[in-house]
């Protein structure tokens, strides 16, 4: 019997082949994190110049990622079947679209449509290059998809200062227009280099339970295990969505915004250097906690991540007035809210194969837009209220319940779930590649 260790038959799998689509990912992801996190810096000005009130400007925020987020499944079917090139030139013309389009806006309407072009075009960037990195590192997935989730979360973080700076020189209105043609034609670039790898460029993992299965998307619904993981996706994505759109205005409500902090070497405003620190801590998380999950597994990193982030957050409410506090603990809020999108995409992969991984996953990352409906809603409970307090101890229970929920209920769940499906861990193979180029399995 042809053992699986015989160099012929292992994978043929090259790794510099593999690192470039990440290294390409990582840059459409870098092109593309402005339109989320650059926001808060664009609604001080917009409110300044209009006189609308900020619940009604954070609409467009929430039509933003409900758009980016609720349309995923869709873009998966066509990741699927046109593959990560046209899907990401696609979203790069949308998303240089959106802000030429809210250069343009005079009317609440004019920002509430670039926000939806916008949230095609990032979508389809941001679920492609997700799905791109699962398929071509079945191995390494948390690490994989955390680099390219974390290109997103730390994308902006050395254009922060100039966007600000840019708004403050020439306005929001060119500082939109020049950003959103940059950062389209870097996309669109990009683009040209992805491609979806052949099924004998992969290889499984030796440390994490696999499923040998692939699901169909139907079969996914199905599962205890998918709604569960919706579930606690919703919780903790909620309370960092509501950090990124509002920290501008929660630092202005704080009476921290404008406070000068001294790093000796520099001075510098304390919401863009919270914006720029915050942005490096969110980027690191994403692939320091994909590689941890990588080597203790998904559940035991949950527990982890989501009890920082929750005490993280009740940490800022209490001591945000703060500006040297405010700063370090917004930090600590992202850090621990950034790796949900390297936990869940590779958890997605784990327990139901990749053939089918962007309509599911698609479906799954829906959670991201139910925790953008929260956004303005909290805006109404600072008001009803007059403090950011409740509205931050709410969403740190909702993160404190998820990661309780990661060790009682997650890991039996999954656990039972694997078994029925059968495990792909090189372990346990008892022959060489099939006809398909696919590792056998040994019976489960």
């Amino acid at each position: 019997m042809a053992q699986a260790s015989d160099p012929a038959l292992r994978p043929n799998v090259s790794e510099k082949t593999r690192w470039t689509q990440i290294v390409v990912g990582v840059i459409c992801m870098v092109a593309t994190a402005n339109i989320q996190y650059a926001w808060t810096l664009f609604v001080p000005e917009i409110q300044s110049t209009f006189g609308w009130d900020r619940a009604s400007i954070q609409i467009a925020f929430t039509i933003f990622v409900l758009v980016q987020t609720w349309l995923t499944p869709i873009e998966g079917y066509f990741i699927d079947k046109y593959g990560p090139r046209v899907m990401v030139a696609i979203g790069a013309v949308f998303m240089g679209a959106s802000w030429v389009l809210n250069s343009q806006a005079t009317t609440l309407m004019g920002f509430y449509v670039g926000a939806a072009v916008g949230g095609i075009g990032v979508g389809c960037i941001y679920a492609t290059c997700i799905n791109n990195a699962l398929k071509w590192f079945p191995d390494r997935r948390g690490l994989a998809v955390g680099l390219t989730a974390g290109g997103y979360g730390m994308g902006s973080a050395a254009t922060i200062l100039p966007i600000a700076s840019m708004i403050q020189t020439s306005g929001f209105q060119s500082t939109f227009l020049f950003f959103g043609i940059l950062q389209g034609i870097l996309a669109f670039i990009a683009a040209m280099f992805l491609r979806s790898p052949a099924k004998s460029e992969v290889k499984v993992s030796d440390k994490v339970n696999q499923t040998r299965k692939d699901y169909t998307l139907t079969e996914a619904l199905r599962t205890k295990l998918f709604w569960l993981m919706f579930f606690m996706f919703i919780c903790v994505v909620t309370g960092g969505m509501m950090a990124v759109a509002q920290l501008g205005v929660i630092a202005q409500d704080l009476g921290v915004k404008n406070f000068s902090v001294n790093m000796y070497f520099f001075t510098m405003a304390a919401l863009p250097l919270a914006l720029m620190l915050d942005r490096i801590m969110n980027g690191i998380s994403r692939p320091l906690f994909g590689w941890i999950s990588d080597n203790i597994g998904r559940e035991k990193t949950m527990v982890i991540a989501f009890t920082l982030e929750g005490f993280g957050i009740v940490a800022l409410g209490y001591f945000g007035h703060n500006p040297y506090a405010f700063l370090i603990l917004s930090g600590v809020v992202f850090l621990a809210w950034g790796e949900v999108y390297s936990l869940f995409s590779a958890l997605a992969g784990d327990a139901f194969g990749t053939k089918h991984i962007g309509k599911i996953y698609g479906v799954l990352y829906c959670a991201k837009g139910i925790g953008a409906l929260f956004v303005p809603v909290g805006n109404l409970l600072m008001e009803a209220t007059g403090t950011w307090a409740t509205v931050l101890y709410t969403v740190a229970c909702m993160d404190l319940l998820a990661a309780f929920l990661a060790i009682v209920a997650l890991r039996p769940v999954l656990a039972a779930h694997v078994k029925r499906s059968g495990v792909a861990n090189p372990a346990t193979l008892d022959d060489g590649p099939t006809p398909t180029g696919q590792p056998k399995l040994a019976g489960a």
